[in-house]
């Protein structure tokens, strides 16, 4: 464990990890070593961490993030590919199901397909007057099980919802797209953005 109790690698201009070298901030990770040799002495982590690293090497700067999945995917021998995807995203989804299934089997599985009350466990609702089901991230996850997807990917859960799909998922899980209803799904907007930087009170 960390003795004090905290890390902070942003802002770091010199990175002296990246050519081996120790970090001049006075951390000491060597006792992460064993732990992270360890784990990559499992066969699966070992395949990913060496896929993920030839599609950085090789098309560095040339491909998509959607491309990257697809790649990623074919690399890893993947068949099945699972979309839990937000009902306002659903365009989306079929676009992208559209081009995924040309290589995969597909499968799509919407936030609200169960339909279950938010009443029901007195969650808030964006219009009281109005029934409103549950967005069911764990339902989502536990169909995917079922149908023994190799990959899952999230299109558009809400903070949370994410979370907890990616806790129930037995598959791998990475996000294609982010949920932003503010800034048309593009978080990275409220770093740049002097706006932003503003209402959030950063420097």
């Amino acid at each position: 464990m960390m003795d004090d109790k905290t890390v902070n690698c942003s802002g770091c201009k010199t990175y002296p990890c990246y050519q081996g070298e120790d970090c001049v901030r006075g951390q000491d990770f060597s006792q992460y070593d064993g732990p992270v040799r360890k784990a990559l002495s499992v066969e699966e982590n070992r395949k990913m961490l060496e896929v993920s690293s030839r599609i950085e090497g090789e098309h560095y700067m040339e491909w998509t993030r959607l491309e990257e999945i697809i790649g990623f995917a074919e690399q890893m021998g993947y068949k099945t590919i699972g979309l839990a995807h937000c009902v306002g995203l659903t365009n989306e989804a079929k676009l992208l199901r559209d081009i995924l299934q040309s290589k995969f089997t597909v499968h799509t599985i919407c936030c609200k397909f169960s339909g279950i009350d938010k009443k029901d466990y007195k969650l808030s609702q964006i219009r009281d007057e109005r029934y409103e089901a549950i967005c069911n991230p764990i339902g989502q996850a536990l169909i995917l099980n079922d149908l023994k997807t190799d990959l899952n990917l999230i299109v558009g859960l809400c903070i949370g919802h994410d979370i907890l799909f990616s806790k129930y998922s037995k598959a791998p899980v990475t996000t294609f797209l982010v949920k932003d209803r503010v800034t048309g799904h593009n978080p990275a907007v409220a770093l740049y953005s002097n706006y932003y930087k503003k209402k959030l009170n950063t420097p």
